[in-house]
């Protein structure tokens, strides 16, 4: 591993939060398999790291990611994108338990956009365009777009991208409910700290409950969620933290969480 170039970058900009930045930039971070990867592998990390409570993606200037390996495609055909290792490292990746920050500027397409859609939260710049562009290659997404895109943006939008491969601005985006904010170009990163920040000083196992209540609602029924809601805030109850954010609340005092 250690011969390998370093595709995914990690860094630590402020306490317990990880910036994990793609590093192909020769090839505008066009997901290799290598690249996912690294990058699921850099996920475990962080999931396994007690002190880490929220992760940013981040790519290039001008890109975030371009999309799939072409080149990989040709030379491989499906097995490039439908193999083993690439299959474990994206459950990897989407299985993230922690809450996932993208932050999207410029470019943001293909396997690129799939790997935006896993992130919780979206911050996009106000140059950022995001397409599903295969179509124009003879394919269709297969990283998870028809389903994903689908429920978050709807049909009619889903279809428009896939079907005539064009990509929507970050405004168009933003009002399908694609990305959560909108900010001026260059800003999506710092923008995107900014809310990992503010994330990290809360109790994080009420972070991981929320955000797994929250993907439930994309994979069962309304009663069946609501259970899964109610059974997450019956644990959540049973932290600590969920003590010391109550006596902190009486006490008029700012609580200090410590994950138990």
């Amino acid at each position: 591993m250690s011969d390998l170039p370093e595709l995914v970058l990690r860094g630590s900009p402020s306490p317990h939060v990880v910036q994990l930045t793609l590093n192909r930039i020769s090839k505008r971070n066009a997901l290799s398999n290598e690249l996912i990867v690294q990058l699921a592998a850099a996920l475990r990390t962080a999931a396994l790291d007690d002190s880490v409570r929220c992760v940013v993606i981040c790519g290039g200037d001008g890109f975030f990611s371009a999309g799939a390996d072409i080149k990989e495609m040709q030379q491989r055909g499906f097995e490039a994108i439908d193999n083993p290792v690439r299959r474990a490292a994206w459950r990897d990746i989407s299985g993230f338990a922690k809450p996932l920050i993208a932050a999207v500027d410029g470019v943001c397409y293909g396997g690129g956009h799939e790997l935006a859609l896993l992130a919780d939260i979206i911050i996009a710049g106000a140059g950022a365009t995001f397409g599903q562009p295969e179509i124009n290659i003879g394919i269709l997404p297969g990283d998870g777009a028809t389903q994903r895109l689908t429920r978050v943006a709807g049909k009619s939008l889903a279809m428009l991208m896939m079907l005539t491969g064009e990509p929507i601005d970050a405004a168009t985006a933003l009002r399908a409910g694609l990305v959560a904010e909108v900010v001026e170009k260059g800003q999506a990163l710092s923008r995107a700290m900014v809310i990992a920040e503010l994330i990290a000083t809360k109790p994080p196992r009420s972070a991981e409950l929320a955000k797994a209540s929250v993907l439930a609602a994309y994979h069962t029924t309304l009663d069946t969620g609501l259970e899964f809601e109610r059974q997450a805030i019956r644990y959540a109850f049973t932290t600590e933290d969920q003590t010391e954010g109550m006596n902190a609340f009486f006490e008029k005092r700012p609580p200090k969480y410590s994950g138990r």
